[in-house]
């Protein structure tokens, strides 16, 4: 799901708490709302939002550990791809078909994006990417070392381009993942409950109301930036791709 709805959902369901809390509040007799009832409900209330800051800063770690990751998988994607190409430039001419499938390989991944579904698919004459990395492989399995140099050189190449293979499904399993939604579900009601006992012991005056609007959107944004790191390749918190772009610019030299 979009992270930005997301975080629109959040501060609708929120608002839409503490509006219903003004209401009943509205609506209870005045000795449901003396001090001590008031005091019961901060206790109880207490309990909840302690819980809730738990669950909230544990989706943030996660998030932010996934976004950690991927940004780490991307810059050793990228380190891998130039030492394939300088492994087969080293072997001779024998790989330069190879070398050209790897820089296409490359120039894919850059303009279809970043998605499991999008570096998986095949659409016309363009081939998922794990066919491609596979081409170069077969490629390298068919030449003829000449000596024990460019053997070491064919092992070196093959164990280099499997690693990439390998990294293409790891994107492909991870970006399956995503939010553990129940949690967030769960997380989303705790938060409207709190909000709702907000509005229940408020006064609906404009001062109280502007701040439990900034405090509603404020959640709905931490909530966003969970939902948004959650997915590093793709909305408006992304792992940069200026690795592999960098790393383009140095395919295919002698």
């Amino acid at each position: 799901m979009d992270s930005l709805l997301v975080g629109g959902l959040v501060f609708v369901f929120l608002s839409t708490a503490t509006s219903t809390g003004l209401i009943v509040r509205a609506r209870l007799p005045n000795h449901h709302l003396n001090a001590e009832s008031k005091d019961v409900i901060r206790l109880a209330t207490a309990v909840v939002g302690t819980l809730s800051a738990l669950a909230l800063g544990l989706l943030i770690a996660s998030a932010k550990s996934s976004y950690d990751n991927a940004e780490v998988e991307m810059r050793t994607a990228a380190a891998r791809i130039l030492l394939l190409d300088r492994v087969m430039a080293q072997y001779g001419p024998e790989t330069d078909n190879a070398r050209q499938l790897l820089r296409e390989l490359i120039e894919k991944r850059l303009s279809r994006g970043w998605t499991a579904e999008t570096t998986d698919e095949t659409s016309g004459k363009a081939v998922g990417e794990y066919q491609d990395i596979e081409t170069v492989q077969s490629d390298l399995r068919s030449l003829a070392p000449k000596d024990a140099a460019q053997r070491a050189l064919q092992a070196r190449a093959l164990e280099v381009s499997g690693m990439v293979a390998e990294t293409h499904w790891l994107l492909v399993e991870s970006g399956k993942e995503g939010l553990p939604w129940a949690f967030l579900t769960v997380l989303v009601c705790w938060l409207s409950l709190l909000f709702a006992t907000f509005g229940l012991q408020a006064p609906a005056n404009p001062t109280v109301l502007s701040i439990l609007f900034v405090c509603a959107l404020s959640v709905a944004g931490a909530i966003f930036l969970v939902s948004d790191m959650a997915n590093p390749y793709v909305g408006l918190v992304h792992v940069s791709d200026a690795p592999l772009r960098s790393s383009i610019e140095r395919l295919g030299k002698p």
